[in-house]
């Protein structure tokens, strides 16, 4: 994908298009903004546009250097990220490192970075490095890029990715040009969501698709990130009415409906992180009614969320919140079972 075709992030790729046009690109850039919004689409856009053979400085997309970019095998393109996000992207596997992999970016990976940086482009004008979560950088990899910043080393454009730019370094982010990602819109989210989840259905059975209400339903709930969006199971945002009524009849003192719950939800992996994702955006949705806001994302239970506004205090609606974040990083991140690791949550929200 060219820079041209990012969709959703105009003032950010007219910015880069600028700066193209001139030929005056800076050295080092952080693209920041939400997760799954264009941030690494638009990176390698840029690149595609300072190593394209057909449309110097602009990026055809078609010819062999775009191409090769796009598929990470570009010899003047360096992709950097955490070594368990390229477990996760299937760019590599687990044996492929001595150790667990890392979900920081360490310091000998900078250090590798660096080295490939010293010698001269072997086929495009320019070297660039692409920093993927560019915030996963530990305390030293961080201090030894830093050099490279002020010290770039010629005809190289370094590009860090972060949704949580503030993790950087001061120094790091003010030796950067900025290019600032927002929120995708609902319409683009939800229409995108439409295109790309018609699923085929098994032999003699039809294909399912999802329609307008679920889409957008599927929109609101996604922060405007395209990645988020595509990420929900339907079939448990189907059952998202369900779920936070349920919730919604769980009391204290009651330790059988919590447990039931749970073992309702630890049915499997994904089951349990689409029903995180859906108690995420209800207690956002319950905030707003304590304040006596209307801006629900699950609007059709406005009702049932000024009822649930005055059960629970804001602290104790924030707790939960970060009882929630540490549930679904433990399933997530450290591969915790599900249903134990649900049980807590709830026993952690109900019993404290």
């Amino acid at each position: 994908m060219t820079l041209a075709a990012v969709q959703g992030q105009t003032r950010a790729v007219e910015a880069l298009q600028a700066a193209l046009a001139k030929k005056q690109v800076h050295h080092a850039w952080l693209f920041h903004g939400p997760d799954g919004v264009g941030k690494e689409l638009a990176a390698a856009g840029l690149a595609q546009a300072l190593v394209c053979e057909k449309q110097p400085f602009v990026g055809c997309g078609t010819c062999a250097a775009c191409a090769r970019v796009t598929n990470r095998n570009h010899p003047d393109v360096t992709w950097v990220m955490p070594e368990a996000e390229q477990v996760e992207r299937g760019i590599a596997g687990r044996s492929d490192f001595t150790n667990t992999p890392s979900r920081d970016i360490r310091i000998e990976q900078v250090r590798k970075l660096q080295e490939r940086l010293a010698f001269r482009a072997l086929e495009a004008p320019h070297k660039i490095a692409l920093l993927v979560t560019a915030h996963a950088m530990n305390q030293s990899a961080q201090n030894a890029l830093l050099k490279t910043l002020e010290e770039p080393p010629r005809d190289t454009i370094l590009i860090l990715i972060s949704a949580a730019p503030d993790k950087l370094l001061p120094t790091i982010r003010s030796r950067c040009a900025k290019a600032a990602f927002g929120p995708l819109s609902l319409e683009f989210i939800a229409e995108q969501v439409k295109q790309r989840s018609t699923k085929k259905g098994k032999k003699g059975e039809p294909a399912t698709t999802i329609d307008d209400a679920l889409a957008l339903q599927i929109a609101k709930m996604s922060s405007g990130s395209l990645a988020r969006a595509l990420s929900f199971d339907p079939k448990t945002l189907t059952r998202r009415k369900e779920l936070i009524e349920s919730f919604e009849k769980l009391v204290p003192n009651d330790a059988s409906g919590w447990l039931s719950l749970a073992e309702t939800l630890a049915e499997d992996r994904d089951t349990a992180e689409a029903a995180i994702d859906v108690l995420q955006v209800w207690f956002r949705d319950v905030a707003i009614a304590q304040v006596g806001g209307d801006a629900f994302v699950n609007s059709d239970l406005a009702e049932l969320a000024f009822k649930a506004a005055p059960r629970v205090s804001p602290a104790g609606l924030q707790r939960r919140t970060v009882v929630l974040d540490e549930a679904k990083n433990a399933i997530t991140q450290r591969n915790g079972a599900v249903r134990l690791q649900l049980e807590r949550m709830f026993i952690e929200m109900f019993a404290a």
